[in-house]
């Protein structure tokens, strides 16, 4: 595997808390693959590397176990898998339906979602395109996905299995607008010249890292401590940089002291 960052001190994790991370003695991790921005490849063991890999090893190596990445096709299958006792961390954006199975920390990192429409579309502002008769394509189960579902009063979201599929069909159904992570709007502009990304954000996905429900609670908190410690002390600033995601990743604000 790649080395792991090394972090500044932080205060040890009690055996409880690594009992409760990593009870089978090594720390399993959940990879979502379909993040481009937060699994940017795979070392020469074929182990996945980028931002999320990256802050499981570091937590691996402050509990002081072996880690294994497990990996998944999406984030709902990872929250899926919440219940199995298959993984000890997930590293997928929080999420209100997801936080039912999961206990999430804060955000280490954001991601900014955003629509896109015809270079003709009267769409302008993200008010204009929650009105009646506006059809929106978006990738099914994804953070921003769940957010328009709860948020959305009158466009109508059809989903779809992957963000391609769902690309796809805004072009051939001559859909009104396609949501997505604004990172990931380059092939889609490139496919569609003409297009327009509207300015600003309808969300932000918050990646965080959760423990299934259950857990002792003394794996939470230094779970908690540990993710703030990431992004005070430069950790995930640096990953981002490390795996060229300036600009598309951010690191998200620490909570008050």
């Amino acid at each position: 595997m790649s080395p792991s960052p090394t972090l500044p001190p932080l205060p040890a994790p009690s055996p409880e808390a690594i009992a409760a991370l990593a009870p089978t003695g090594q720390l399993r991790a959940a990879i979502n693959l379909s993040n481009f921005l937060l699994v940017t490849g795979t070392d020469s063991h074929g182990d996945p590397v980028g931002v999320s890999p990256g802050i499981a090893r570091a937590l691996a190596d402050v509990l002081g176990v072996g880690i294994e990445l497990i990996t998944f096709p999406s984030p709902g299958s990872v929250a899926d898998a919440a219940g199995d006792g298959v993984w000890d961390i997930g590293n997928i954006g929080a999420e209100p339906a997801r936080a039912e199975f999961i206990d999430f920390t804060a955000a280490y990192a954001e991601i900014e979602a955003t629509y896109l429409v015809r270079g003709d579309s009267p769409l302008r502002s993200f008010e204009q395109v929650d009105q009646p008769g506006v059809r929106i394509a978006v990738k099914a189960r994804a953070a921003y996905c769940l957010w328009l579902e709860r948020n959305l009063q009158h466009a109508e979201l059809l989903q779809f299995p992957s963000a391609e599929e769902a690309f796809d069909t805004f072009l051939s159904d001559e859909l009104d607008a396609f949501a997505a992570l604004r990172p990931g709007l380059s092939s889609p502009l490139e496919a569609l010249p003409e297009a327009h990304v509207l300015d600003g954000y309808f969300t932000t996905v918050q990646q965080a890292i959760g423990t299934p429900k259950g857990r002792n609670a003394a794996g939470f908190a230094f779970l908690s401590a540990f993710v703030e410690h990431t992004k005070r002390s430069g950790l995930v600033a640096d990953l981002i940089a490390d795996h060229q995601q300036s600009g598309r990743l951010s690191v998200a604000t620490p909570l008050p002291d």
